[in-house]
């Protein structure tokens, strides 16, 4: 249990001190303060039949549990050649985990585990990313070169992602300044993870090797607001292509965010662009949480006394807490750890709802493999252990905080280890790691920041030159600009809230098409934006049909507030054509007179007792009875004055 399921007066005191403020009353002079810097990395996977650098199939994915083989993989650290390790890889190898891979033989082959040489590279593929590198108003290299990536974390069997550069130094524009792009790339999609749990993590392959883009900007995005415009005008970006997967896992971020003093953490799998705004701003506060915990620590601390730290740490034997733990929890093994200093630091708030303790927490489900609940400390409210006698076992002073944690025994001494290390990182501050994104906008330790030498050539692929005569054959082809739609929603006064699901979905050719064929705009952008969005969710799929619908309403001389029935019944039919849909919301030819000659007798109808309930009880009640009648051949809103002035008579 956390000090967040009932924050105490530390955890209170520390939020104040920190000056946490909530992002929907913040300014951006906040952000100017805190010294706010973020970065995207937002990667897109690509529209293609095959995968990147195989003749495996792309975008068939595996159903459950159905996988024709498992492969199981160990991480084994080794020297590079200045006889060093990999940070990433010495973390991963603690955690022995056993990598296990999911197969299914459709959509894999011997690339994905190195015993088969690349395939030359997609050229449908390359050909989508040069498309959205120009549209960047990126500068397309003249030949592509293609390097490996080290992936330490068993989400690519081989250890390593094949990608290359396709064009550096371009621009988008936000609606207040332009940020820089760094620069895109072209990847190989690595594994879908499926179970992480204790020391076995589950990967299925079916989207491994699938190809994708990968734009990554400057760190120009200044409040988190602009970081989720950004966002956005990226994903409008690759849709607007046409060429682009859409669909859970298809877009994916990773967000880069830093403040004065702190240091570049990564967040790693932001599934929604929606949750980018609270999680940048929470974490800018979770690292001036980090320096205010640093501060006290060097206050408290010679620099000597600093380096020798990790001595004074000590732990009890495992047998001599067991008897203390709480009700349910039965782990193999329980020690009690000192933390010289640490008082009023393991409540300290770090994010809503979260304190530092979680931060030791979060480490030991990833490097230990210790499953939560797996620690408790002397600064909980709610916590009745008896810490008294835990202190007097370690010989702690006033100023010490204690940890007791549990769990299997070949697991405790990876778990001491990582919880000295993460309370040595907060005499530094800000730890490199890269952390896991959530839904309510805070984050979990994932893994620590990869070395900078993680790229390298790949001898099995020849560099690939980019004509420029097929450079200006792609460029000839570009659809608009982002902007330049977005200023076209604004002149056909489309409503704003419809917008983002047009452009994200790529439904302005849609839209154009009904536009032609004589609808209102301001009305056919909401036909799309708010009918269709209600009925389809996020696949609205190919819409012929609809725009065909559409016509033949106009066409029949249908009054138009039929088409939303229409549509929701369409959508699902096997056959959407005007007659038969008719047929199925059972449509009947009717004059609006002989409409309007049927509200006196139901008015009459009408019980004076429920007209108490309500001035406007008789006019729902009879528009519910012609409603039916009226879609379609009489505009409701009609309907309804008709019926407000009989009741005015």
């Amino acid at each position: 249990m956390s000090d967040s399921d009932n924050p105490g007066s530390v955890y209170l005191e520390t939020l104040a001190r920190v000056g946490y403020v909530s992002r929907k009353v913040a300014e951006p002079s906040l952000y100017r303060d805190l010294g706010f810097r973020c970065g995207l990395e937002v990667h897109q996977q690509l529209k293609t039949a095959r995968k990147l650098f195989c003749r495996c199939p792309a975008g068939r994915y595996q159903d459950g549990e159905s996988y024709d083989a498992q492969l199981v993989r160990h991480m084994r650290p080794t020297l590079s050649e200045l006889g060093e390790y990999d940070g990433t890889a010495l973390m991963e190898f603690k955690t022995r985990k056993n990598i296990i891979y999911r197969i299914l033989g459709e959509t894999a082959c011997t690339y994905d585990i190195d015993d088969t040489p690349p395939f030359p590279m997609n050229r449908e593929a390359l050909n989508i990313a040069i498309e959205i590198a120009l549209l960047l108003g990126t500068q397309v290299v003249g030949e592509l070169h293609i390097t490996r990536k080290q992936y330490l974390d068993g989400s690519i069997p081989t250890g390593f992602q094949r990608t290359a550069i396709v064009g550096i130094h371009g621009s988008i524009p936000l609606k207040t300044k332009p940020v820089r792009i760094l620069q895109l790339s072209i990847e190989e999609d690595s594994c879908r993870e499926v179970s992480d749990i204790g020391h076995e993590r589950i990967y299925s392959t079916d989207r491994l090797g699938m190809p994708l883009v990968e734009t990554v900007t400057y760190p120009d995005l200044l409040t988190p607001d602009e970081a989720r415009e950004a966002a956005h005008y990226i994903r409008f970006l690759a849709r607007s292509t046409g060429k682009v997967n859409v669909g859970i896992g298809a877009g994916r971020e990773d967000v880069n965010v830093s403040i004065d003093g702190g240091t570049r953490v990564e967040i790693k799998g932001v599934q929604h662009i929606r949750w980018i705004p609270d999680l940048t701003h929470n974490e800018a506060f979770r690292q001036k949480a980090l320096l205010a915990i640093r501060e006290t620590l060097r206050s408290r601390f010679t620099e000597t006394e600093i380096q020798d730290w990790s001595a004074q740490a000590h732990a009890s034997r495992p047998k001599d807490h067991a008897h203390l733990l709480p009700v349910g929890v039965e782990p193999e093994a329980a020690m009690a750890l000192n933390l010289p200093g640490f008082s009023g630091l393991l409540a300290h708030f770090t994010n809503p709802g979260r304190c530092f303790a979680d931060e030791l927490s979060d480490r030991l489900k990833v490097v230990a493999c210790i499953e939560k609940p797996n620690l408790a400390h002397s600064e909980e409210a709610s916590t009745q252990l008896p810490w008294d006698s835990i202190r007097k076992t370690l010989g702690a002073s006033d100023r010490d905080a204690q940890i007791l944690l549990w769990g299997p025994s070949a697991d405790m001494e990876t778990a001491i280890d990582t919880v000295i290390e993460r309370c040595q990182l907060a005499f530094a501050g800000v730890p490199n790691e890269t952390r896991k994104a959530l839904a309510d906008g805070t984050t979990l330790f994932e893994r620590v920041l990869p070395g900078p030498d993680r790229m390298y050539p790949d001898t099995d692929s020849a560099p690939i030159p980019i004509d420029e005569q097929d450079i200006e054959t792609i460029r000839a082809g570009l659809p608009e600009p982002v902007e330049a739609m977005c200023q076209a929603l604004a002149d056909w006064d489309i409503p704003e809230d419809c917008h983002a699901f047009i452009l994200k979905r790529n439904l302005l050719p849609t839209l154009r098409s009904l536009i032609v064929n004589g609808w209102d705009p301001a009305y056919a952008g909401a036909l799309l934006g708010h009918t269709l969005r209600s009925v389809c969710g996020d696949r609205p799929g190919d819409l012929t049909w609809l725009v065909a619908l559409a016509d033949d309403v106009r066409k029949r001389g249908l009054d138009r507030d039929i088409l939303p029935v229409l549509i929701a019944r369409g959508y699902n039919s096997t056959s959407p054509t005007l007659d038969a849909l008719l047929r199925e919301v059972g449509y009947s030819a009717i004059t609006g007179e002989a409409l309007r000659k049927q509200i006196p007798g139901l008015a009459e109808q009408f019980s004076p007792r429920k007209r108490q309930r309500s001035p406007y009880a008789m006019r729902n009640w009879i528009m519910g009875q012609l409603r039916k009648h009226a879609l379609g051949n009489l505009r409701l809103s009609s309907l309804s004055n008709w019926i407000d002035e009989m009741e005015r008579a």
